[in-house]
């Protein structure tokens, strides 16, 4: 479907463009609203959403208390007036939507019967002149005007719109007829142009044409008069249909009112029971409140005693710790005394032996600063000198270097 209308109604090289270009922007339109009317209603589902949640999240974590029950109750009643708003609004919404369909469907319903009508009337009068004496049957259903019966039984016994010539001769004699309008010297030009016809032939067509528009005309006027009195009637139609939407208007307006006191007797009894409701929930919530905290009541006494159990096992396993630590010290301490005692002993034994080592290896020099400057044995034991040999004498004898601080001495 969507293929179809945008190639057939849609279409810009479509030759009703003009005309299906409000159809398109109404259609646009249409679609915007639906869009912007989604997103609201998304919004406020949403709205709806989070004042819920917010609501089971304060039912985790109830508090015994007048303050915290008020603010439940705040809360369901603005979780429920939201959802009441929610669904009046939507009411609202679709009445005015079934109306827009009802008077929709009597729109198009009016213009079907109008249609049929078309259709009727123009089979009517093709079985007219179809008959074989040409003489309009009596149909109390089907009143049309006299000079467009007239025109349709002329066309019908005389050929029709082209008094029974063929397209291609008639178009050239409305063009000469034109051309010279209407005047005599017509004939000898449109004779050139209708070889297959005569002088005779082309008057009588002319005879034809002229009756063909004085009885077309006398239709144009009976149809124009035909029209007016309808729109006379339509009018008149339209009057009385207004007054009938006034009264009816009026008795809706009533029937509203009714409808606006009957809701609002059913909404107070509704509130009477939602309330009820309510006090209900409150005293049922109350007491799973009590049953609650006397169930913690307990549970919190079994923890204390669990909890003096376990302290008393704490101080029992601190002192055995505290007695295992002091006996572990005071090893300790035994062990460091028995080591250093060791200690002392050994020191003891080594400071006998070493004295007894000194006095075996003894030796009692005296102190003489002045050996360091005199030369030592073996310098003195090379420097001796040795009696004559067959050997020159050595004027020079090579020793080993002299120390700086040695030297001059």
């Amino acid at each position: 479907i969507e293929k179809d209308k945008n190639g057939n109604l849609y279409n810009k090289k479509s030759d009703f463009r003009v005309e299906y270009s409000t159809l398109e922007e109404l259609e646009h339109k249409m679609t915007n609203n639906r869009k912007a009317e989604k997103a609201k209603i998304q919004q406020q589902l949403a709205k709806i959403h989070n004042n819920v949640k917010r609501l089971q999240r304060q039912l985790k974590d109830v508090k015994p208390t007048p303050e915290f029950i008020e603010k439940l109750r705040e809360m369901m009643e603005e979780a429920e007036n939201a959802i009441n708003g929610f669904k009046e609004e939507q009411r609202l919404i679709y009445e005015e939507l079934m109306k827009e369909e009802k008077t929709a469907t009597n729109e198009l319903s009016a213009l079907q019967k109008k249609i049929d009508t078309w259709a009727l009337g123009s089979s009517a009068i093709e079985k007219v002149f179809r008959l074989p004496s040409g003489k309009v049957p009596v149909d109390k259903t089907l009143h049309l005007p006299e000079e467009v019966v007239e025109f349709e039984r002329f066309l019908q016994q005389t050929g029709g719109r082209q008094g029974g010539w063929d397209d291609y001769d008639h178009q050239h004699f409305l063009k000469v007829w034109t051309k010279h309008k209407g005047k005599p010297s017509y004939i000898e030009e449109a004779l050139e142009y209708l070889s297959g016809r005569t002088k005779e032939d082309i008057q009588q067509h002319e005879t034809w044409y002229q009756e063909f528009l004085i009885l077309e005309e006398r239709k144009k006027e009976s149809i124009e008069k035909w029209k007016m009195k309808k729109q006379q009637e339509k009018q008149e139609i339209l009057k009385q249909k207004q007054k009938s939407e006034k009264m009816l208007k009026t008795e809706n307006l009533q029937q509203e009112a009714a409808q606006k006191q009957k809701a609002e007797k059913e909404r107070k009894k509704q509130q009477a029971a939602v309330e009820a409701w309510k006090r209900h929930k409150e005293i049922e919530f109350a007491i799973k409140q009590a049953s609650r905290l006397k169930e913690e009541e307990e549970r919190e006494k079994k923890q204390q005693k669990e909890r003096q159990r376990q302290f008393q096992l704490k101080l029992l396993l601190e002192k055995y710790t505290r007695q295992k630590e002091e006996q572990e010290a005071l090893q300790r301490l035994e062990k460091e005394k028995r080591e250093e005692a060791e200690r002392e002993e050994r020191k003891r034994i080594a400071a006998e032996e070493i004295s007894k080592f000194q006095e075996r290896v003894e030796v009692h020099v005296t102190r003489d600063p002045s050996r360091l400057y005199k030369p030592t044995k073996g310098w003195e034991e090379r420097t001796k000198e040795i009696g004559p040999t067959d050997v020159q004498r050595l004027l020079h004898i090579p020793h080993r270097a002299i120390p700086t601080w040695r030297q001059g001495l």
